[in-house]
């Protein structure tokens, strides 16, 4: 299938489909380029880089890989750099293409990397996380962490196409596999009560890798992405419609910061978030205590049968999360900015939040 991600003269394709990385006759044309700076790291390269750097060369390209170190702590400036030298001496000019082959981590890096080469290249996603096909994929975000909060070095930039191969799924660990699914019931919580419902009554299908549940949760999460991103691509309309994708962001992103980004995944992060930006949502009262509560337990629920976490460490240094909060990029001024649940399930909305406010909710 494909859903169209409408953005203009940057309007792109996500095409779902398997055996997709074996199939470049129906890759679109624009996604080509002589030159191709094919990123990975060496887990994801094992698997799946020998076929698609074959599948690309059938195409006439020519291929450098490039492998990356695989976690959030090698999304850096460092590896960029790296990555930088290695374009430098392939040479990848200004007419190649940086390919992104791996979760969400290989996808921010390559971004960024090609948003930045020659003041931007061409960029192909092709995302073999359950994490990366629903979410970081895409959109455009791209970009690297700082030691003091995670992706603040960052840039928009579209990629030309997005490329999903559902078969990638049957390699990812189990736990991986859970955290892409935050993301997925987050879709649910902001935007589609009907879904939220459907993973509620098929959940034990998504988690038995059942096929067509598969292809449905990923099919609904980009085209809710992608109706939220062609309304506003840069995150800065006045209603703020696209920071609408952020719930339990905010959260989540801190506490990946304060641990280094080693301990957590980012999608067990967000459970966590996301868990105390619905108790936040009560606390200010953007949603009654009696809708909130329901949510809160429903959510609950759901993230506990995926096998995610819902409880913020009771040890967590709760100063050092607020440090890592005030420097979040959805922030304006000196206010910290949240995403909670509004009125209903699939309703939330932006707020600035006082901080005693959130260290009732970051420990309940």
């Amino acid at each position: 299938m494909t859903i169209p991600v409408s953005l203009g003269e940057r309007s792109y394709p996500i095409l779902v489909e398997p055996d997709l990385l074996s199939q470049p006759q129906i890759w679109p044309q624009n996604a080509l380029a002589g030159e191709i700076f094919l990123v990975s790291n060496s887990t994801i390269w094992a698997l799946y880089g020998e076929n698609l750097q074959k599948s690309l060369e059938a195409r006439g390209a020519r291929v450098t890989p490039f492998l990356m170190g695989d976690g959030e702590a090698h999304k850096s400036l460092e590896t960029a750099s790296r990555a930088f030298d290695a374009m430098a001496s392939a040479p990848i000019s200004r007419g190649g293409a940086v390919w992104a082959l791996g979760g969400g981590v290989t996808g921010d890096l390559a971004g960024f990397v090609a948003a930045t080469w020659m003041r931007g290249v061409a960029f192909v996603q092709v995302p073999t996380t359950l994490l990366a096909m629903v979410d970081s994929s895409v959109g455009g975000k791209t970009g690297v962490n700082h030691p003091r909060a995670k992706n603040l070095l960052g840039a928009f930039w579209q990629p030309q196409a997005v490329l999903i191969d559902p078969n990638c799924l049957k390699t990812l660990p189990p736990r991986e596999f859970a955290a892409g699914l935050a993301e997925v019931i987050k879709y649910g919580v902001i935007a589609d009560p009907q879904f939220f419902e459907w993973l509620e009554e098929n959940l034990d299908a998504v988690l038995a890798f059942d096929g067509a549940a598969l292809a449905h949760i990923i099919a609904r999460s980009c085209e809710i992405k992608a109706l939220v991103v062609g309304q506003d691509e840069r995150e800065s309309d006045s209603v703020g419609r696209r920071a609408i994708l952020n719930y339990g962001h905010t959260v989540g992103h801190a506490l990946e910061a304060t641990t280094k980004y080693g301990e957590l995944l980012h999608g067990e992060a967000i459970a966590m978030g996301m868990t105390v930006e619905a108790r936040l949502g009560i606390e200010i009262g953007t949603i009654s205590r009696e809708a909130g509560t329901q949510l809160l337990e429903r959510q609950t629920q759901l993230f506990e049968r995926a096998g995610l976490p819902t409880q913020t460490p009771q040890n967590a240094n709760f100063e050092a999360l607020w440090n890592a909060m005030t420097l979040d990029k959805k922030n304006r001024g000196a206010s910290v900015s949240f995403v909670v649940p509004s009125k209903r399930l699939g309703e939330v909305v932006k707020i600035d939040a006082p901080r005693e406010a959130v260290q009732r909710a970051v420990f309940g």
